[in-house]
């Protein structure tokens, strides 16, 4: 027996009886032979870790655009505590840790530059919509790899084009990472905030610090341990109706004091800007597009490969790009 066989039988005997076994999986777009050492959703955490999609969020937003400072979270630090978060959950309740952190680490690979502003310019722009977690699974399945996808496992495809707060994983680990999501963002969010002078501690509603926590440990424990108490050894993950409240009247509160805030917001006309000039010209100039874009041009059409072309991009190569096509360069010989 090797060592994969070995973390199967462990995981049959280990985990719950709700939990998704790896040697149960549904498979892969494209059957490969069985690794050694790993199982199916180790092997997809793996390869997500080293895609180029992945590294590309260090240079994404989250919520300040491109911040200066250190400290700020950017969409990969969101995505590692996320992971973290998950992690957490699916262990106390005996769920597929590995599959989990596969699809917590691939949540985001399609997120846009500048944040949830670069994802509503595409939308606005691009015909039939855009949303980030169904770029996620096409990034994952076409994008990567020069073209070729990653060919993960149904299970975590699912669970990243489910992670929003209206998807319908088919494992109780993608609902696992619906929640990480949104318990790290609404927490690191207001923590960020407060760093940035855009919220003071003091303003926060206190009922929903009564409830979840007065402090930005305190309250992600709360989340989790609140969690775990609904869910264990149930065919379901869930809050209670109390946090469910108090997070929804906590994120209702970052939306009307943060994710619209002109302080924080003000540089979004400008992105809003750069981004559709982007469109325009890739769109009118899509042979000049990387090769592993150009390739599905036929198949998917011009607009879905420039909205690609553009979601791809980091912030800063956004800007570089903007400045080469549109800003004259000095003169010289």
């Amino acid at each position: 027996m090797n060592t994969r066989q070995q973390l199967e039988k462990l995981e049959r005997s280990l985990l719950s009886e709700y939990a998704a076994k790896s040697a149960d999986t549904q498979g892969r777009d494209k059957p490969l032979e069985s690794c050694v050492l790993r199982t199916e959703y180790q092997r997809d955490r793996d390869r997500i870790i080293h895609c180029k999609s992945f590294r590309r969020l260090k240079y994404k937003t989250q919520v300040f655009l491109s911040p200066e400072g250190d400290h700020y979270r950017t969409r990969l630090t969101h995505t590692l505590e996320v992971s973290q978060i998950a992690r957490t959950i699916s262990r106390a309740l005996c769920l597929n840790e590995d599959l989990t952190e596969a699809i917590a680490l691939g949540h985001d690979l399609g997120h846009t530059p500048f944040g949830h502003i670069g994802e509503a310019v595409l939308d606005s722009v691009l015909p039939g919509g855009f949303r980030h977690n169904v770029q996620s699974v096409r990034v994952v399945e076409k994008l990567e790899h020069d073209g070729e996808g990653l060919n993960l496992t149904k299970e975590v495809r699912d669970g990243i084009l489910n992670h929003t707060k209206d998807g319908n994983p088919c494992t109780l680990e993608g609902k696992v990472v619906s929640y990480a999501d949104r318990i790290a963002y609404i927490n690191h969010d207001i923590d960020d905030a407060i760093r940035a002078g855009v919220l003071s501690a003091a303003v926060l509603p206190k009922d929903c610090l009564k409830v979840l926590g007065d402090s930005h440990g305190n309250r992600i424990n709360n989340m989790i341990l609140d969690i775990v108490h609904e869910s264990d050894g149930k065919g379901y993950v869930r809050m209670s109706p109390v946090f469910e409240e108090y997070m929804a009247k906590l994120r209702g509160f970052m939306f009307e004091n943060v994710y619209t805030n002109p302080t924080a917001k003000s540089e979004e006309g400008k992105t809003k800007g750069l981004l559709e000039e982007l469109y325009r010209h890739f769109l009118a100039n899509v042979s000049s597009l990387p090769p592993e874009f150009v390739k599905y041009i036929d198949t998917d059409g011009r607009e879905v490969v420039t909205a690609d072309y553009i979601a791809c991009m980091t912030d800063r190569f956004a800007i570089n790009t903007y400045q080469s096509i549109f800003i004259p360069k000095s003169w010289g010989y």
